[in-house]
């Protein structure tokens, strides 16, 4: 980030006086956990006025996938709600209710995928991290803005808890109402900030842009991003590292539980690297003497064997393929124009976001910047460049504050 953000960063003493938000204002409500209960809730919110203030708990780290084990909303006029949605999985009145109503909701890109599952699908969004990225802020968590705009503490020691664990402890349930709690309130906050700065429009065209984005692509090769795959160095052992990954992958899905609780990456890569024969050569490595990872034992080791036995044409590229640029710290070397060229169009990205206080990142994709500096259109100028970032779905604001001054920067780096 750049230096502007941190007169934001609230003072040790301010944190101090903030006081902690311990109880829902109209008190915790009971879960919904049936068809007649959930009707009541629709009703009330459909009654409601104003924004819908929504949130979900995961159980991220202890079940395999994203899917939601809670959903908290609150309205102005129909107070907040507690919807289990294993019980109730089709939200789908739930949103027709909502209608063309505003969604209230911390880290969308996080939530949206889970809620679209239960078919809760907002026409209409706002998200208060994304607004706070856009003001500049260096920390967007929930709890920092809410503290720092409306000088308030949420208690945040359940946000990492089971919540596919049934019943759930009143505790959590009050956690968890009162992350919606001042959603709106902080929402509004945000919202007179970004029309303060001139952001307002930027901030709308981000949040459309958020609920128009398809569903993510699976990852080609997910396993490649085992971690502590680096210390992996021959493509044998990788290909070790790919059979192992996948048996992990299978039993988590069946067994619905994280795949980090199965069996650790860091167990993956040295069992890679070692390429163990026999089940008491794999049980040394400590993660594999662990309780379930014991219960499959001769599977892994099955594993390792397809990978010792693969021809050479079956075993995996040291690299994975792309169809972008190549690295960066290749580029000197391969094609020192382009390197000038990305030199240039960075200092100049980093220049405007320190301008209009806000992250490079969100003023422009690196990926984006990199793509434009080793293929730039044949011929530069604002209108080419603007075209190039549009095809890479920058939006209009995005554009409108870089085209021009890229296309100068690219201009100036050809001619050096």
């Amino acid at each position: 980030m750049n230096s502007k953000t941190e007169p934001r960063e609230p003072d040790n003493e301010d944190a101090e006086r903030a006081p902690l938000l311990r109880e829902p204002r109209e008190g915790l409500p009971a879960v919904t956990a049936d068809a007649d209960a959930l009707a009541g809730v629709i009703a009330a919110l459909g009654a409601g006025s104003g924004p819908v203030a929504v949130d979900a708990e995961r159980a991220s780290g202890y079940r395999y996938g994203q899917r939601a084990y809670l959903v908290q909303v609150r309205r102005e006029g129909s107070g907040s709600a507690l919807i289990d949605p294993i019980a109730c999985p089709d939200l789908s009145e739930l949103n027709a209710a909502v209608g063309d109503a505003e969604v209230v909701l911390h880290a969308a890109h996080q939530d949206l995928p889970c809620l679209s599952e239960i078919n809760l699908r907002p026409t209409l969004l706002f998200d208060t991290e994304l607004a706070g990225r856009l003001l500049g802020y260096q920390r967007v968590g929930l709890g920092f803005m809410v503290e720092r705009l409306l000088d308030v503490r949420l208690a945040k020691e359940h946000s990492a808890v089971d919540w596919s664990q049934r019943p759930l402890p009143e505790d959590w349930l009050r956690y968890a109402a009162l992350d919606v709690e001042i959603l709106i309130e902080l929402r509004n906050a945000l919202e007179a900030e970004l029309a303060e700065t001139g952001k307002l429009e930027w901030a709308r065209e981000e949040f459309a842009s958020v609920l128009a984005a398809p569903p993510k692509e699976p990852r080609p090769d997910p396993w490649r991003r085992t971690s502590g795959i680096h210390k992996v160095r021959n493509q044998r052992a990788l290909a070790a590292v790919r059979e192992l990954w996948y048996e992990r992958d299978r039993i988590a899905q069946e067994r619905d539980i994280s795949p980090g609780r199965v069996l650790p990456d860091a167990a993956i890569v040295e069992a890679a690297t070692a390429m163990p024969r026999t089940t008491a050569d794999l049980t040394r490595i400590r993660q594999f003497g662990i309780k379930l990872a014991r219960r499959y034992v001769q599977t892994w080791i099955r594993a390792v064997d397809r990978a010792r036995e693969m021809d050479q044409a079956e075993l995996p590229r040291p690299n994975a393929p792309g169809d972008g640029p190549p690295p960066v710290n290749r580029w000197a070397d391969r094609a020192p124009e382009a390197a000038c060229r990305l030199e240039a169009a960075r200092a100049t990205v980093t220049g405007i976001a320190e301008d209009v206080v806000m992250p490079t990142e969100n003023l422009l994709l690196p990926d984006t910047v990199r793509r434009l500096a080793w293929a730039p259109p044949e011929t530069v100028d604002p209108g080419s460049v603007g075209e190039f970032l549009r095809t890479r779905g920058a939006r209009n604001w995005q554009i409108g504050l870089t085209a021009e001054p890229l296309a100068t920067a690219l201009r100036e780096a050809t001619k050096a």
